[in-house]
Protein backbone atom coordinates (compact mmCIF):
# COMPACT_ATOMS: atom_id res chain seq x y z
CA UNK A 1 0.00 0.00 0.00
CA UNK A 2 1.45 3.39 -0.94
CA UNK A 3 2.21 6.22 1.49
CA UNK A 4 -0.94 8.19 0.69
CA UNK A 5 -3.40 5.31 1.09
CA UNK A 6 -2.02 4.01 4.38
CA UNK A 7 -3.14 7.21 6.11
CA UNK A 8 -6.77 6.46 5.37
CA UNK A 9 -8.72 3.94 7.38
CA UNK A 10 -12.04 4.12 5.55
CA UNK A 11 -12.89 3.93 1.87
CA UNK A 12 -16.03 4.23 -0.16
CA UNK A 13 -17.05 3.15 -3.63
CA UNK A 14 -17.40 5.83 -6.25
CA UNK A 15 -18.76 5.11 -9.70
CA UNK A 16 -16.55 6.38 -12.50
CA UNK A 17 -17.48 5.96 -16.17
CA UNK A 18 -15.48 3.22 -17.86
CA UNK A 19 -14.13 5.51 -20.58
CA UNK A 20 -12.57 7.73 -17.92
CA UNK A 21 -11.05 4.75 -16.10
CA UNK A 22 -9.49 3.60 -19.38
CA UNK A 23 -7.98 7.07 -19.95
CA UNK A 24 -6.57 7.06 -16.43
CA UNK A 25 -5.07 3.59 -16.90
CA UNK A 26 -3.17 4.87 -19.94
CA UNK A 27 -2.14 8.06 -18.15
CA UNK A 28 -0.68 6.30 -15.09
CA UNK A 29 1.43 3.78 -17.01
CA UNK A 30 5.04 4.28 -15.99
CA UNK A 31 4.17 6.63 -13.12
CA UNK A 32 4.23 6.28 -9.37
CA UNK A 33 0.48 5.62 -9.27
CA UNK A 34 -0.21 1.96 -8.59
CA UNK A 35 -3.96 2.04 -9.18
CA UNK A 36 -6.65 4.13 -10.82
CA UNK A 37 -8.03 4.81 -7.34
CA UNK A 38 -4.67 6.22 -6.24
CA UNK A 39 -4.67 8.63 -9.18
CA UNK A 40 -8.28 9.71 -8.70
CA UNK A 41 -7.68 10.33 -4.99
CA UNK A 42 -4.57 12.38 -5.83
CA UNK A 43 -6.41 14.52 -8.40
CA UNK A 44 -9.32 15.11 -6.06
CA UNK A 45 -7.01 16.09 -3.20
CA UNK A 46 -5.20 18.55 -5.47
CA UNK A 47 -8.44 20.12 -6.67
CA UNK A 48 -9.83 20.32 -3.15
CA UNK A 49 -6.64 21.86 -1.77
CA UNK A 50 -6.72 24.51 -4.48
CA UNK A 51 -10.33 25.32 -3.79
CA UNK A 52 -9.86 25.38 -0.02
CA UNK A 53 -7.09 27.95 -0.44
CA UNK A 54 -9.62 30.27 -1.97
CA UNK A 55 -12.20 31.97 0.19
CA UNK A 56 -14.82 29.65 -1.15
CA UNK A 57 -15.98 32.06 -3.81
CA UNK A 58 -14.84 31.66 -7.38
CA UNK A 59 -14.67 34.31 -9.97
CA UNK A 60 -16.02 33.21 -13.35
CA UNK A 61 -12.42 33.04 -14.57
CA UNK A 62 -11.38 30.73 -11.71
CA UNK A 63 -14.41 28.52 -12.27
CA UNK A 64 -13.53 28.19 -15.97
CA UNK A 65 -9.93 27.26 -15.09
CA UNK A 66 -11.16 24.46 -12.82
CA UNK A 67 -13.57 23.23 -15.49
CA UNK A 68 -10.80 23.28 -18.12
CA UNK A 69 -8.54 21.27 -15.83
CA UNK A 70 -11.28 18.72 -15.14
CA UNK A 71 -11.98 18.45 -18.89
CA UNK A 72 -8.26 17.90 -19.56
CA UNK A 73 -8.28 15.12 -16.97
CA UNK A 74 -11.32 13.53 -18.58
CA UNK A 75 -13.80 14.25 -15.80
CA UNK A 76 -15.93 16.61 -17.88
CA UNK A 77 -16.92 16.29 -21.52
Amino acid sequence: MDKERKHFTEFTDVLVPTHIVEKIKKRIQGTEFETVSDYIAYVLREVLEETEEEEGVYSKEDEEKVKERLRALGYLD
